[in-house]
């Protein structure tokens, strides 16, 4: 009998190791991951992002994680969701394209694994909130959002070792 595939959704705010943690889960699994679709959307932009591209990079995501679903076998890694694209619209814009909320809640995951602000800040041209407060703000927000969608879900701390210790042990938890 196959397993039934488990798509794992890494989710937390700016600069707190969720690319890293992916990166690092997919290997170990020997499993796809689905990469973070803002991040070359951003790159290609000629112009501070607007509203509307909001919507064009939610699209993307889901693109590519439905591309990246159809070769996995066993695991699913997702280097974001539509809720931190909900999160940034609401926050930047005050409001959130309905096609996103829509899509939002029909996709599932089997687990969420929220990374936390506990590591050092990153500068990157793409980020925006390095400030302490944003930050804890952020982690908080998608700590209730998360809580709200009865997803399973595992909050991740301490540096990139211990937290990939800890992921593996959720993990490993999920499936017994």
């Amino acid at each position: 009998m196959e397993k039934p595939l488990k798509k794992i959704v890494i989710l937390g705010p700016e600069s707190t190791g969720k690319s890293t943690l992916t990166q690092s889960l997919a290997a170990h699994f020997s499993a796809p991951w689905v990469r973070e679709y803002a991040r070359e959307y951003l790159e290609s932009l000629d112009r501070p992002y607007d509203y509307p591209d909001l919507l064009e990079i939610a699209k993307g995501q889901i693109a590519l994680e439905k591309e990246m679903e159809s070769r996995a076998e066993n695991f699913l890694f997702c280097d974001t969701n539509l809720l931190v694209i909900e999160v940034w619209s609401q926050h930047k814009f005050g409001k959130t394209d309905q096609w996103i909320l829509e899509t939002l809640q029909k996709r599932e995951y089997d687990f969420i694994l929220l990374t936390d602000i506990d590591i050092p800040w990153q500068d990157d041209p793409q980020r925006e909130h390095p400030e302490p407060k944003m930050r804890e703000y952020f982690f908080n927000l998608y700590f209730q959002k998360i809580e709200a969608s009865k997803t399973p879900f595992a909050v991740v701390s301490g540096p990139p070792e211990k937290r990939f210790a800890l992921a593996l042990e959720k993990i490993q938890n999920l499936l017994s």
